[in-house]
């Protein structure tokens, strides 16, 4: 064989050798199909160690030491809310929770503070919400002698500066007069009145004469009836030794003492006002209509939360019932979404509802409900119930993404009297929810013959109109009330 001949057919058995090599490496490299791919199952989610005090005072103390990053972040929640504030003082519990911080302490006035603060790049923020409220504090670790004490004086020691709490009021009633300019807003604002009644505690607005009701003494006054060491559960997590932060918190916190005797708590009851019901706030100017639609719901300790939770994967997102037959099916929304939302202490809602075209106001409502009545006499899919237990316990995790997340549940849950294991119960639960079970809780629960409905848009503009769904039709008043001159 010639020299030439023989490298010849070197090459040529390299190059088919070199081919194939190639292609086994690329089909080695061929991506799987989603359905091929194997995962191990997700690991138990352990609480991490953490420390519960009790002052002499009543003070309930966490702590929870991250050694991770050298901060510390710190927070209070206190037994109060602005359904105990009076109902001619609408605004009162937030005007508080807001002045506590920006009106400065006996001992720091509001721009002092604010400097001290500044130059730390710390924060102490104080606020009250419906069912609580909240000071936390947030700091590097080295910083921490300067800004805890800051911390107590705020807590303990606010000024509420009359400067500092007339412009929180001139901003509350900024918020009034904008309050109409976006529809959703003005929708879920409304819809709250319809389920609860305009005058419950937890949907009535503030107004521009409950504000001038307001004065600096009320101010201090429902302070000093709420915010009480007894009322207080604290929370630290962060780069500390839990035992001389213990000593820190009793040192700045132990003395604190309250005369007067403890408010009721007792939270009001949340109840429906108006079964069924078509009720719309008339906007001509709209070419999209903004719909709510549900019922009064329940609270997270229902036995049935776990399964309710499925259902709610089952009805809603990309993926969900809603999304496929009324978004992407039949083409009559923009966004479109049904949840059974519970509160900890008082009723939640069930509401359903979305975003559409003038014309599609009647089918969409329409295909709402039909999706609501299948949940009701059919059982869901084998696929479906497992893709939605799938989604809830896989997110599971991100429900203890960082200590901070913990502290928070452990705390909120104390607030509320809940077991610290309820969320490890519900993931338990959630595994073993069945067809039959969604088929239960949908029947139980979701109720379309007590669907209150409510629709911002443009009422002349719809077609089918909106009396091819109830002879009745409420229309809502959402003018500003003047404020009364005395």
């Amino acid at each position: 064989m010639s020299k030439k001949l023989f490298s010849w057919l070197s090459l040529a058995l390299l190059t088919i050798l070199l081919s194939f090599t190639i292609r086994l490496a690329a089909v080695a490299d061929t991506p799987k199909h989603y359905t091929e791919l194997e995962f191990p199952p997700l690991p138990e989610i352990q609480l991490p160690e953490y420390n519960r005090y009790e002052l002499d005072n009543g003070m309930v103390v966490y702590l929870l030491e991250d050694r991770d990053l050298p901060l510390i972040n710190g927070t209070a929640l206190i037994r109060t809310g602005s359904r105990f504030e009076p109902a001619n003082k609408v605004g009162l519990a937030q005007i508080t929770g807001a002045v506590m911080r920006s009106g400065g302490t006996q001992n720091h006035p509001p721009a002092e503070l604010n400097t001290i603060l500044e130059q730390k790049a710390a924060s102490v923020e104080t606020s009250i919400g419906t069912a609580s409220g909240n000071a936390s504090f947030s700091t590097l670790t080295e910083d921490l002698d300067t800004v805890f004490p800051l911390f107590t004086e705020v807590l303990r020691q606010p000024a509420f500066d009359s400067e500092k709490l007339a412009i929180a009021l001139k901003q509350q009633q900024g918020a009034i007069a904008r309050r109409n300019d976006d529809p959703k807003a003005i929708a879920s604002r409304e819809f709250d009145k319809i389920i609860y009644g305009e005058t419950s505690p937890y949907s009535r607005t503030i107004e521009y004469q409950t504000l001038a009701n307001i004065s600096r003494q009320n101010v201090v006054d429902f302070y000093q009836t709420y915010v009480r060491p007894e009322s207080i559960i604290l929370g630290i997590v962060g780069d500390f030794d839990s035992e001389a932060m213990i000593k820190r918190v009793q040192d700045a916190f132990g003395d604190w003492q309250v005369d007067t005797s403890l408010p009721a708590l007792e939270p009001p009851v949340a109840t429906q006002k108006y079964d069924q019901g078509l009720f719309v706030v008339n906007r001509p100017k709209l070419t999209q209509s903004n719909i709510f639609m549900g019922h009064i719901g329940g609270q997270f300790d229902s036995p049935d939360y776990p399964a309710l939770s499925v259902l709610n994967e089952v009805l809603n997102g990309f993926g969900g019932r809603l999304f496929d037959e009324v978004r992407s099916r039949q083409g009559l929304a923009y966004s479109v979404y049904g949840s059974w939302s519970p509160n900890y202490d008082f009723d939640g809602v069930f509401v359903a509802g979305g975003q559409t075209q003038t014309n599609n106001t009647v089918p969409f409502i329409k295909s709402i409900i039909a999706e609501i009545e299948k949940l009701r006499t059919n059982l869901i899919t084998e696929k479906e119930l497992a893709n939605a237990k799938e989604s809830i316990l896989n997110s599971f995790v991100f429900n203890f993404q960082n200590p901070n997340q913990t502290l928070s549940r452990l705390m909120r849950y104390e607030y509320y009297d809940y077991p610290e294991d309820f969320i490890f119960e519900y993931q338990k639960q959630v595994k073993s929810t069945t067809e039959e079970d969604i088929l239960k809780v949908a029947q139980e629960h979701l109720q379309p013959d007590k669907l209150a409905t409510l629709i911002v848009g443009n009422n002349q503009a719809m077609n089918p109109p909106l009396s091819s769904l109830a002879k009745e039709i409420n229309i809502v008043d959402v003018s500003i009330p003047k404020l009364e001159r005395g």
